[in-house]
């Protein structure tokens, strides 16, 4: 559920309130009664917890594969020959 932040018209109280989505927007403020308008919100944090998250653990199996096919077949090294010059 997400936090809405409301400022009142009348005395400028600012205040969170935790609701559900489909609830209707608050109207009143709960200090003086007064209209209240929903400000913009900046939105929660990401908080990633554990080891994090990497492109890879979303592959798919033939990029693994692919991957273990290319490392195991030796690719010949370029070698220059004894008369060219650098």
């Amino acid at each position: 559920m997400p936090t809405y932040e409301y400022e009142c018209l009348k005395c400028h109280h600012r205040f969170d309130v935790f609701q559900r989505i489909t609830e209707p927007p608050k109207k009143s403020c709960p200090q003086c009664r007064g209209r209240v308008r929903r400000l913009m919100g900046t939105g929660a944090g990401l908080l990633f917890k554990g080891s994090g998250f990497y492109i890879t653990d979303y592959r798919k199996p033939g990029y693994k594969q692919a991957v273990k096919s290319e490392t195991t077949t030796p690719k010949p090294a370029a070698t220059k020959a004894s008369g060219e010059k650098s």
